[in-house]
Protein backbone atom coordinates (compact mmCIF):
# COMPACT_ATOMS: atom_id res chain seq x y z
CA UNK A 1 0.00 0.00 0.00
CA UNK A 2 1.30 3.27 -1.00
CA UNK A 3 0.01 6.71 0.64
CA UNK A 4 0.07 9.00 -2.29
CA UNK A 5 -1.58 12.14 -3.87
CA UNK A 6 -4.24 11.97 -6.54
CA UNK A 7 -6.15 14.85 -8.32
CA UNK A 8 -9.66 14.06 -9.88
CA UNK A 9 -9.99 17.23 -11.56
CA UNK A 10 -8.04 20.82 -12.35
CA UNK A 11 -7.65 23.61 -9.92
CA UNK A 12 -6.18 24.89 -7.30
CA UNK A 13 -4.32 23.32 -4.24
CA UNK A 14 -7.50 21.94 -2.66
CA UNK A 15 -7.73 19.65 -5.74
CA UNK A 16 -5.07 17.24 -4.30
CA UNK A 17 -6.60 14.53 -2.23
CA UNK A 18 -4.31 12.33 -0.30
CA UNK A 19 -5.28 8.52 -0.98
CA UNK A 20 -4.10 4.74 -0.45
CA UNK A 21 -2.92 2.86 -3.40
CA UNK A 22 -1.76 -0.69 -3.57
CA UNK A 23 1.47 -1.39 -5.55
CA UNK A 24 1.60 -4.06 -7.07
CA UNK A 25 4.88 -6.68 -7.12
CA UNK A 26 7.44 -4.63 -9.79
CA UNK A 27 7.51 -6.02 -13.20
CA UNK A 28 10.00 -7.02 -15.83
CA UNK A 29 12.64 -4.10 -16.09
CA UNK A 30 10.70 -2.54 -12.87
CA UNK A 31 11.88 -1.91 -9.38
CA UNK A 32 9.47 -0.51 -6.47
CA UNK A 33 11.14 2.18 -4.36
CA UNK A 34 10.70 2.90 -1.04
CA UNK A 35 10.78 6.77 -1.20
CA UNK A 36 12.25 8.80 1.43
CA UNK A 37 11.44 12.60 -0.08
CA UNK A 38 9.97 13.63 -3.38
CA UNK A 39 10.20 17.12 -4.55
CA UNK A 40 8.03 20.23 -5.14
CA UNK A 41 8.48 22.04 -8.94
CA UNK A 42 6.67 24.93 -10.54
CA UNK A 43 5.92 22.56 -13.28
CA UNK A 44 4.00 20.66 -10.43
CA UNK A 45 1.41 23.54 -10.33
CA UNK A 46 1.25 23.65 -14.26
CA UNK A 47 0.00 19.97 -14.61
CA UNK A 48 -2.39 20.59 -10.97
CA UNK A 49 -3.82 23.54 -13.08
CA UNK A 50 -4.34 22.23 -16.68
CA UNK A 51 -2.13 24.71 -17.88
CA UNK A 52 0.08 21.33 -18.86
CA UNK A 53 -2.85 18.75 -19.44
CA UNK A 54 -2.93 15.07 -18.30
CA UNK A 55 -5.22 12.40 -18.41
CA UNK A 56 -7.13 12.31 -15.47
CA UNK A 57 -7.25 11.27 -12.72
CA UNK A 58 -3.48 11.81 -11.99
CA UNK A 59 -0.36 11.41 -10.05
CA UNK A 60 1.68 14.79 -9.25
CA UNK A 61 5.08 15.16 -9.15
CA UNK A 62 7.93 13.96 -11.46
CA UNK A 63 11.36 13.44 -9.16
CA UNK A 64 12.40 11.93 -6.01
CA UNK A 65 14.81 9.24 -4.07
CA UNK A 66 14.60 6.73 -1.95
CA UNK A 67 15.65 3.05 -1.91
CA UNK A 68 15.40 0.03 -4.49
CA UNK A 69 12.88 -2.57 -2.52
CA UNK A 70 12.19 -5.36 -4.68
CA UNK A 71 13.02 -5.72 -8.47
CA UNK A 72 11.29 -7.40 -11.75
CA UNK A 73 12.69 -9.97 -13.33
CA UNK A 74 16.01 -9.25 -15.82
CA UNK A 75 17.12 -6.60 -13.29
CA UNK A 76 20.75 -6.39 -13.43
CA UNK A 77 21.75 -2.39 -12.97
CA UNK A 78 20.34 -2.02 -9.95
CA UNK A 79 19.35 -4.31 -6.79
CA UNK A 80 17.60 -4.16 -3.60
CA UNK A 81 19.12 -1.82 -0.90
CA UNK A 82 20.61 0.49 -3.27
CA UNK A 83 20.01 4.36 -2.95
CA UNK A 84 18.48 6.19 -6.07
CA UNK A 85 16.87 9.10 -7.42
CA UNK A 86 14.76 9.87 -10.55
CA UNK A 87 12.94 12.57 -12.71
CA UNK A 88 10.92 11.42 -15.24
CA UNK A 89 7.44 11.65 -17.06
CA UNK A 90 4.40 10.34 -16.33
CA UNK A 91 3.76 12.45 -12.92
CA UNK A 92 3.17 10.31 -9.78
CA UNK A 93 6.07 11.22 -7.17
CA UNK A 94 4.57 12.43 -4.77
CA UNK A 95 3.81 8.91 -2.87
CA UNK A 96 5.59 6.71 -0.45
CA UNK A 97 6.17 3.55 -2.69
CA UNK A 98 6.16 3.34 -6.34
CA UNK A 99 7.08 0.98 -9.20
CA UNK A 100 9.39 2.75 -11.97
CA UNK A 101 11.33 1.32 -15.14
CA UNK A 102 15.11 0.75 -14.25
CA UNK A 103 16.22 2.33 -16.97
CA UNK A 104 15.19 5.97 -15.61
CA UNK A 105 17.05 5.42 -12.44
CA UNK A 106 20.04 6.69 -11.05
CA UNK A 107 21.87 4.98 -8.52
CA UNK A 108 23.76 7.69 -6.00
CA UNK A 109 26.96 7.90 -4.81
CA UNK A 110 28.33 8.27 -1.31
CA UNK A 111 28.23 12.14 -1.14
CA UNK A 112 24.66 12.81 -2.31
CA UNK A 113 22.27 12.42 0.13
CA UNK A 114 18.71 11.18 -0.98
CA UNK A 115 17.47 14.37 0.87
CA UNK A 116 19.56 16.37 -1.58
CA UNK A 117 18.68 14.33 -4.93
CA UNK A 118 15.15 14.06 -4.12
CA UNK A 119 15.52 18.30 -4.32
CA UNK A 120 17.95 18.60 -6.88
CA UNK A 121 17.27 16.16 -9.55
CA UNK A 122 15.07 18.07 -11.82
CA UNK A 123 16.56 21.65 -10.83
CA UNK A 124 20.02 20.47 -11.13
CA UNK A 125 19.60 18.92 -14.42
CA UNK A 126 17.63 21.90 -15.88
CA UNK A 127 20.56 23.98 -14.83
CA UNK A 128 22.95 21.34 -16.60
CA UNK A 129 21.21 21.37 -19.72
CA UNK A 130 20.73 25.56 -19.97
CA UNK A 131 24.44 25.75 -18.72
CA UNK A 132 26.32 23.23 -20.75
CA UNK A 133 23.88 22.56 -23.57
CA UNK A 134 21.02 25.50 -24.55
CA UNK A 135 23.63 28.05 -24.36
CA UNK A 136 27.55 26.95 -23.16
CA UNK A 137 28.33 29.06 -20.81
CA UNK A 138 32.40 30.12 -21.01
CA UNK A 139 34.43 32.27 -18.67
CA UNK A 140 33.87 35.59 -19.45
CA UNK A 141 30.28 35.75 -20.17
CA UNK A 142 27.64 37.80 -18.69
CA UNK A 143 24.14 36.14 -18.25
CA UNK A 144 21.06 37.40 -16.63
CA UNK A 145 19.15 34.71 -14.38
CA UNK A 146 15.23 35.44 -13.56
CA UNK A 147 14.14 34.26 -10.39
CA UNK A 148 18.05 34.54 -9.39
CA UNK A 149 16.96 32.39 -5.62
CA UNK A 150 14.56 29.74 -6.82
CA UNK A 151 15.70 25.90 -7.00
CA UNK A 152 16.94 26.46 -10.34
CA UNK A 153 18.41 29.92 -9.84
CA UNK A 154 20.63 29.00 -6.83
CA UNK A 155 22.17 26.32 -8.88
CA UNK A 156 22.42 28.21 -12.04
CA UNK A 157 24.34 31.16 -10.31
CA UNK A 158 26.87 29.00 -8.82
CA UNK A 159 27.63 26.53 -11.65
CA UNK A 160 28.01 29.56 -13.88
CA UNK A 161 30.31 31.27 -11.65
CA UNK A 162 32.54 28.33 -10.99
CA UNK A 163 32.19 28.30 -14.87
CA UNK A 164 33.86 32.14 -15.02
CA UNK A 165 30.82 33.70 -15.47
CA UNK A 166 29.52 37.18 -14.32
CA UNK A 167 26.18 36.22 -13.03
CA UNK A 168 23.45 39.18 -12.98
CA UNK A 169 20.24 37.88 -11.43
CA UNK A 170 16.39 39.21 -10.81
CA UNK A 171 14.83 38.85 -7.33
CA UNK A 172 11.78 39.75 -5.72
CA UNK A 173 13.12 40.70 -2.08
CA UNK A 174 16.11 42.08 -0.38
CA UNK A 175 16.38 38.85 1.82
CA UNK A 176 16.07 36.85 -1.48
CA UNK A 177 18.82 39.33 -3.08
CA UNK A 178 21.36 38.42 -0.19
CA UNK A 179 20.74 34.89 -0.64
CA UNK A 180 21.22 34.80 -4.56
CA UNK A 181 24.76 36.56 -3.68
CA UNK A 182 25.76 34.12 -1.42
CA UNK A 183 25.19 31.74 -4.04
CA UNK A 184 27.57 33.23 -6.70
CA UNK A 185 25.14 35.90 -7.79
CA UNK A 186 27.57 39.38 -8.78
CA UNK A 187 24.87 41.33 -9.72
CA UNK A 188 21.54 41.65 -8.15
CA UNK A 189 18.39 43.50 -9.45
CA UNK A 190 15.01 44.03 -7.14
CA UNK A 191 12.82 43.77 -10.19
CA UNK A 192 9.53 45.59 -8.22
CA UNK A 193 11.80 48.13 -7.18
CA UNK A 194 14.06 49.17 -10.40
CA UNK A 195 13.59 48.39 -14.22
CA UNK A 196 15.83 45.20 -14.39
CA UNK A 197 16.22 46.04 -18.27
CA UNK A 198 17.49 49.07 -17.77
CA UNK A 199 19.74 47.82 -14.73
CA UNK A 200 21.34 45.59 -16.56
CA UNK A 201 22.30 47.82 -19.45
CA UNK A 202 23.58 49.90 -16.51
CA UNK A 203 25.95 46.90 -14.82
CA UNK A 204 26.81 45.74 -18.71
CA UNK A 205 27.68 49.57 -20.08
CA UNK A 206 25.36 49.04 -22.22
CA UNK A 207 26.69 46.55 -24.18
CA UNK A 208 24.02 43.45 -22.50
CA UNK A 209 24.28 39.78 -21.71
CA UNK A 210 25.27 36.57 -23.48
CA UNK A 211 22.12 34.92 -22.54
CA UNK A 212 18.86 35.12 -20.53
CA UNK A 213 17.74 32.50 -18.58
CA UNK A 214 13.63 33.15 -18.21
CA UNK A 215 11.29 31.28 -16.28
CA UNK A 216 9.20 33.75 -15.74
CA UNK A 217 7.37 33.52 -19.33
CA UNK A 218 4.87 36.45 -20.73
CA UNK A 219 5.79 39.23 -17.92
CA UNK A 220 9.41 39.37 -18.52
CA UNK A 221 10.43 38.20 -22.44
CA UNK A 222 10.19 41.09 -24.52
CA UNK A 223 12.56 43.26 -21.95
CA UNK A 224 14.81 40.19 -21.52
CA UNK A 225 15.27 40.50 -25.12
CA UNK A 226 16.10 44.04 -25.01
CA UNK A 227 18.60 42.69 -22.35
CA UNK A 228 21.08 40.62 -24.97
CA UNK A 229 24.16 41.61 -26.84
CA UNK A 230 23.65 41.22 -30.61
CA UNK A 231 23.56 37.62 -31.75
CA UNK A 232 22.07 36.87 -27.96
CA UNK A 233 20.62 33.77 -26.82
CA UNK A 234 16.84 33.89 -25.13
CA UNK A 235 16.36 30.80 -23.22
CA UNK A 236 12.71 30.59 -21.85
CA UNK A 237 12.04 27.45 -19.65
CA UNK A 238 9.08 28.28 -17.80
CA UNK A 239 5.79 30.10 -17.44
CA UNK A 240 5.24 31.49 -14.05
CA UNK A 241 3.90 34.20 -15.26
CA UNK A 242 2.04 32.68 -18.49
CA UNK A 243 2.95 31.68 -21.83
CA UNK A 244 5.25 34.23 -23.20
CA UNK A 245 2.34 36.13 -26.17
CA UNK A 246 2.76 35.41 -29.83
CA UNK A 247 5.27 37.70 -31.67
CA UNK A 248 6.85 38.47 -35.39
CA UNK A 249 9.86 36.68 -35.19
CA UNK A 250 11.45 40.29 -37.25
CA UNK A 251 11.47 41.72 -33.70
CA UNK A 252 14.91 39.33 -32.91
CA UNK A 253 16.22 40.98 -36.16
CA UNK A 254 15.58 44.35 -35.03
CA UNK A 255 16.99 43.26 -32.06
CA UNK A 256 20.80 41.88 -32.93
CA UNK A 257 19.78 39.09 -34.74
CA UNK A 258 18.96 37.44 -31.86
CA UNK A 259 18.41 33.08 -31.13
CA UNK A 260 14.97 32.06 -29.23
CA UNK A 261 15.09 28.65 -27.45
CA UNK A 262 12.20 26.94 -25.71
CA UNK A 263 13.78 23.88 -24.50
CA UNK A 264 12.44 21.41 -21.84
CA UNK A 265 14.57 18.85 -19.92
CA UNK A 266 12.53 15.74 -20.60
CA UNK A 267 13.81 15.91 -24.49
CA UNK A 268 17.59 16.42 -23.16
CA UNK A 269 16.81 13.19 -21.12
CA UNK A 270 14.89 10.89 -23.33
CA UNK A 271 17.88 9.09 -24.27
CA UNK A 272 19.03 6.75 -20.91
CA UNK A 273 23.07 8.07 -22.28
CA UNK A 274 22.41 11.38 -21.86
CA UNK A 275 20.45 11.02 -19.09
CA UNK A 276 23.48 9.38 -17.11
CA UNK A 277 26.03 12.05 -18.89
CA UNK A 278 24.00 14.43 -17.51
CA UNK A 279 23.73 13.40 -13.73
CA UNK A 280 27.30 12.35 -14.03
CA UNK A 281 28.16 15.94 -14.48
CA UNK A 282 25.64 17.07 -11.82
CA UNK A 283 26.65 15.09 -9.31
CA UNK A 284 30.46 16.03 -9.90
CA UNK A 285 29.79 19.49 -9.34
CA UNK A 286 27.55 19.16 -6.07
CA UNK A 287 30.05 16.30 -4.47
CA UNK A 288 33.19 18.64 -5.53
CA UNK A 289 31.92 21.24 -3.34
CA UNK A 290 30.92 23.85 -6.29
CA UNK A 291 27.11 23.83 -6.33
CA UNK A 292 25.65 23.36 -2.84
CA UNK A 293 21.75 22.17 -2.58
CA UNK A 294 19.72 24.29 -0.97
CA UNK A 295 16.65 22.81 0.45
CA UNK A 296 15.10 25.23 2.38
CA UNK A 297 11.74 24.28 2.73
CA UNK A 298 10.06 20.67 4.21
CA UNK A 299 6.81 19.63 4.10
CA UNK A 300 4.56 16.78 5.17
CA UNK A 301 3.62 14.89 2.12
CA UNK A 302 -0.24 15.00 3.21
CA UNK A 303 0.38 19.18 3.62
CA UNK A 304 1.11 19.15 -0.27
CA UNK A 305 -1.59 21.44 -0.64
CA UNK A 306 0.00 24.36 1.77
CA UNK A 307 3.16 23.64 -0.24
CA UNK A 308 1.61 24.74 -3.14
CA UNK A 309 0.20 27.67 -2.03
CA UNK A 310 3.55 28.73 -0.72
CA UNK A 311 5.26 27.91 -3.75
CA UNK A 312 2.93 30.14 -5.47
CA UNK A 313 3.15 32.78 -3.20
CA UNK A 314 6.74 32.99 -4.06
CA UNK A 315 7.23 32.12 -0.26
CA UNK A 316 9.71 29.43 -1.12
CA UNK A 317 13.46 29.59 -1.69
CA UNK A 318 15.78 26.83 -3.23
CA UNK A 319 14.42 23.75 -3.13
CA UNK A 320 11.22 22.17 -1.40
CA UNK A 321 10.57 18.43 -0.29
CA UNK A 322 7.65 16.37 0.46
CA UNK A 323 8.39 13.88 3.31
CA UNK A 324 6.21 10.66 2.57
Amino acid sequence: MSTSIRIDAYGGPEVMAVVDVDVPAPGPGEALIKQSACALNFIDVYMRTGLYPLPLPTGLGLEAAGTIAAVGADVTDVSVGDRIAYVTQPPGAYASDRIMPVSRLVKLPESISERTAAGMMLKGLTAQYLLRRTYRVQAGDTILMHAAAGGVGLIVCQWAKHLGATVIGTVGSREKAELAKAHGCDHTILYRDENFKDRVRELTDGQGVNVVYDSIGKDTFMDSLDCLKPLGTMVTYGNASGPVEPFSPGILAAKGSLYVTRPTLFTHIAARHDLVEMTDDLFAVVGGGHVKIEINQDYALADVAQAHIDLEARKTTGSTILIP
